[in-house]
């Protein structure tokens, strides 16, 4: 399909504020996927950037930006963006290859792991979004067609509602082990509110249990204000990711999961760079710097 015309799809709440922002890490996927070097594949993220007219001219391709690599949006942070899609995939292909054969996407956005991924046959992944990212999601991969490659259950309900209802109402079983997965989330959230997703996601889980999110480390952000990284999203394609990240306090949820039992790990994302040798280093007034990934797994009480 990659040679059909685009169908611009206008889904309000898909084109303005974070849900432009799964839009901006469709696009990085994107051009991951299309790398020579790529950490991660993803066919159909550039399909969601042609369907939405906010950012139809948005490159899919490094080629397409004219300095390259050395562009700070479309280079340096769109490979971290690659190289998150990656370290996470590989968590959550671990943790179903274990025990957990329930897969929750918080915020799940414009992910398409039920679709790309070699998941066992007895696994269910449910996305957890707004209903019009959802819906923009559904028609873009309805056309293309793409197809799930496990059971995939979509539960179109805001976080700020009463998602757990929705989500135990969809099948999950809160009895079962599952993995859990807040990729990109937890920076928009205010502090109370990330929190009560945590306890949340303790109070559904059981023995063989995991959950993997991004955390900022307690600094203040506007310290960033001229990073290269948010300056470009701001004025290349008009994204204040400083503006729309809560400006409160932040939670120790890692800590708050060690307490309650969990063994938790955090990582730099350039200890993965190393890792896979590709993906950001660090860099002076790097927004990148106070970024964490967080792994936790849940052992017998």
């Amino acid at each position: 399909m990659a040679g059909t015309a685009p169908q611009h799809t206008d889904v309000e709440g898909v084109d303005a504020g974070v849900g432009l922002t799964a839009l901006l890490v469709a696009a990085a996927r994107a051009i991951e996927t299309h790398r020579h070097d790529s950490l991660a594949q993803d066919i159909y993220a550039e399909h969601f950037v042609r369907a939405a007219p906010a950012c139809a001219n948005w490159p899919v391709r490094i080629e397409q930006v004219p300095d390259g690599d050395g562009n700070p949006l479309w280079g340096r942070f769109a490979r971290y963006f690659g190289l998150r899609t990656r370290v996470l995939d590989d968590f959550l292909l671990r943790s179903v290859r274990t025990s957990a054969r329930q897969v929750v996407l918080l915020g799940a956005g414009l992910d398409t792991r039920a679709f790309r991924l070699d998941w066992p046959s007895d696994c269910v992944v449910f996305e957890i979004d707004r209903p019009g990212v959802l819906a923009f999601k559904h028609q873009v991969l309805t056309n293309l067609p793409a197809t799930p490659q496990v059971k995939r259950v979509p539960v179109p309900v805001d976080l700020r509602a009463d998602w757990v209802t929705a989500l135990t109402t969809a099948g999950f079983d809160p009895a079962a082990p599952s993995v859990w997965l807040a990729e990109g989330l937890l920076f928009y959230l205010p502090g109370p509110a990330e929190t009560y997703l945590i306890d949340t996601v303790d109070r559904l889980t059981t023995e063989g249990s995991a959950l993997a999110f991004e955390a900022k480390l307690e600094k203040d952000l506007q310290a960033y204000r001229d990073s290269p990284i948010y300056t470009a999203t701001r004025e290349q394609i008009g994204i204040d990711l400083l503006h729309l990240f809560d400006k409160g306090p932040r939670p120790d949820s890692a800590g708050d999961l060690t307490a309650k039992g969990w063994s938790t790990s955090m990582h730099t994302p350039f200890e993965f760079t190393r890792r896979h040798r590709g993906g950001p280093l660090p860099e002076p007034n790097d927004a990148l710097e106070g970024n964490r990934w967080v792994f936790a797994h849940k052992s017998s009480p």
